[in-house]
């Protein structure tokens, strides 16, 4: 057998340079680069062997300097989910704290069902020097690392304590990577000194390979089951999610609405799977959705989900879909959600499906008053969205016409970026979306901070589009580091950065609870009260931007915001554009609700109140049976 020596780290940098993906004819890199911080961790070992693959070319694998660990694995991430999964990139850090940051963007990949590769550096397989630092010690075994708290948010977890078990756990890291229905985070704990250990490696482990992601086919019975259950139905409603998206279902999606005349609502993951303004497109549906779908949702009798996981915000917490006899038909590649609710199960890829579906029901469509229905919701829905654009608040303007301003100057290729606060819920019921990248909101782990991390990413996984990442500043004190990493890497992100001194959503929430928007806005404490409702702190958002590197543009009114964006939009360089917006709204009027319970017992009036409407919500709650 032909070997080669190098070390494990060596070998591992070698081998990802290797892979590819491929689904329907069309390959691409699967690994095409490695995000990384160093520490003495990793420094030495996959630093060593990244810099000697630059340096040599025995292996093209470009490294990434990131500002904050979990920052790139969100650009990793957003990365993924540009290229529908069938890209992403490994990252590295170092033991201890460097590694532990990922996790959080290990949870949000794997509840995002995104791939990603993680590489957190581990202590010293052989414990010559143990403890060392950064090491965690338990007493429970000397084997226990702060690693394994990965465990719990990846996909498939492995450590390396000897070179040769990586050729089984790289593979394995693969096959994970490239499952639609398995994919998620994927990690790879390296002893640092295992990283640095020599060993004579297989030539044949860095052949070139081609990992096949398929298109599962419909089995032939569960598309007529799924076909009789919708020719029974009166009132049915598509529901479509992320995977149709994923699989590149859109022009079977709309031509599939088209033909038979059901409207098609959307979760976040699927908004753009049909345009807008198509006759048929209604819009968000679920806690923050639009007037069309909750309307047609409470008397849908046949709900057909498409690549969707059911979240709460999508079914209101279990009250969105009304009728006691509802039925669902789930077409998903994931048997996991297939099943939910009781469901007829479809278990195939979303456009092979849409596909069959349609063949199955070639001489069946709704009837001419469920059409009629639904242009009547869309048009009362279409009156609520520009009521929400054009509300003349002042003095500072409302979030709901700065994002009808962002709608107008933006052309629909344009990718629109964000993750958490009081946007999303804004943005499902009045972001126009025409394109299926052009909406990028992360609402699985709803996770404040990964906007700045992933507009790098979206960039560069394409960077024919003008990226926007709108950000609050809630989550962008959180983490905004990686502007830097957008000016050192020459991308040109616009930062549409959202000012309202303090938490929004969760201020709403909480005054929609009973407790009075406690501790949710940036003010100093108050010396009477001891509570936080003093002074506005005096935070200069817009001058931290500027002092990472990008372009700062100011706007204190809508007219102002779309001047400074046509400018953004002009420049060749990351540009923030920093507008205050009132922190009381007002919001898009709410179509429904979301299972948040309220104290009992309360010595306050406002919690007892919040309490008694909480009930009332709890008698329209239930399980889909």
């Amino acid at each position: 057998m032909n070997t080669v020596r190098l070390t494990t780290a060596q070998a591992l940098v070698r081998f990802l340079a290797h892979q590819y993906s491929e689904r329907d004819g069309q390959e691409q890199r699967l690994i095409p680069g490695m995000w990384g911080i160093f520490g003495h961790g990793n420094v030495a070992g996959t630093g060593q062997a990244l810099l000697q693959a630059a340096t040599t070319k025995e292996a093209d694998l470009p490294y990434y300097l990131a500002r904050n660990e979990q920052g790139m694995v969100h650009a990793s991430v957003a990365y993924a989910k540009m290229r529908d999964r069938l890209a992403t990139f490994a990252c590295t850090a170092s033991t201890g704290p460097g590694s532990t940051n990922m996790i959080t963007g290990a949870a949000l990949a794997t509840t995002n069902r995104l791939p990603v590769l993680l590489l957190p550096s581990d202590m010293f397989a052989t414990r010559a020097a143990d403890p060392v630092l950064q090491q965690l010690e338990d007493t429970r075994g000397g084997d226990v690392t702060v690693n394994d708290t990965f465990r719990a948010v990846s996909k498939y977890f492995d450590r390396i304590s000897r070179p040769e078990q990586l050729i089984p756990a790289a593979l394995a890291a693969m096959r994970v990577l490239t499952d639609p229905v398995e994919t998620g985070a994927v990690t790879l704990a390296l002893p640092q000194d295992v990283q640095a250990e020599a060993y004579d490696w297989p030539i044949e482990f860095f052949r070139r390979r081609v990992w096949h992601v398929g298109r599962p086919v419909p089995e032939s019975a569960a598309v007529e089951r799924a076909a009789q259950l919708l020719r029974q139905a009166r009132k049915p409603l598509i529901v479509a999610g992320g995977g149709a998206v994923y699989s590149g279902a859109e022009t079977a999606l709309r031509a599939f609405a088209e033909a038979t005349g059901i409207p098609v609502a959307d979760t976040h993951a699927g908004k753009g799977a049909v345009p807008w303004d198509h006759p048929y497109a209604v819009g968000g549906i679920g806690s923050t959705g639009s007037y069309a779908a909750n309307e047609l949702a409470r008397e849908a009798d046949v709900v057909l989900g498409i690549g969707t996981r059911y979240s709460d915000f999508t079914t209101a917490s279990h009250t969105v879909f009304g009728r006691p006899d509802v039925t669902f038909v789930n077409l998903n590649v994931a048997r996991l959600d297939a099943v939910k609710h009781s469901a007829e199960p479809l278990v195939a890829d979303a456009r092979l499906g849409i596909e069959a579906l349609a063949g199955a029901l070639t001489d069946w469509e709704v009837s001419a008053d469920h059409r009629t229905l639904t242009r009547r919701l869309i048009a009362r829905t279409r009156e609520i969205e520009e009521e929400c654009f054009h509300v003349g608040h002042g003095p500072l303007p409302a979030q709901t016409e700065i994002l009808g301003a962002l709608n107008d100057v933006l052309d629909d290729r344009a990718v629109v970026i964000n993750a958490a606060g009081s946007m999303p819920g804004d943005l499902q019921q009045l972001w126009r979306a025409r394109d299926p990248k052009a909406y990028h909101v992360e609402y699985a782990y709803s996770c404040m901070g990964y906007e700045v991390a992933a507009g790098v990413g979206v960039k560069m996984a394409d960077p024919t589009r003008e990226v926007v990442v709108l950000v609050g500043d809630g989550s962008y004190l959180m983490m905004a580091q990686e502007i830097v990493t957008m000016i050192s890497e020459g991308l040109k992100v616009i930062v549409v950065l959202v000012q309202n001194h303090g938490f929004a959503s969760i201020g709403a929430l909480s005054e929609s609870l009973g407790s009075q928007r406690f501790g949710t806005k940036y003010r100093y404490r108050d010396g009477g009260s001891g509570l936080l409702d003093g002074q506005v702190l005096p935070v200069d958002l817009a001058a931290n931007a500027s002092s990472l590197g990008a372009d700062v543009l100011h706007a204190t009114s809508v007219d102002a915001f779309r001047s400074a964006m046509e400018k953004a939009k002009a420049a060749t360089r990351t540009t923030v554009v920093h507008v205050e917006t009132d922190l009381y709204g007002p919001n898009p009027p709410g179509h429904g609700w979301w299972d948040v319970p309220v104290s009992q017992i309360s010595a306050l009036d406002t919690t007892r109140a919040a309490h008694a409407n909480y009930v009332a919500h709890k008698q329209t709650q239930r399980h889909y049976l």
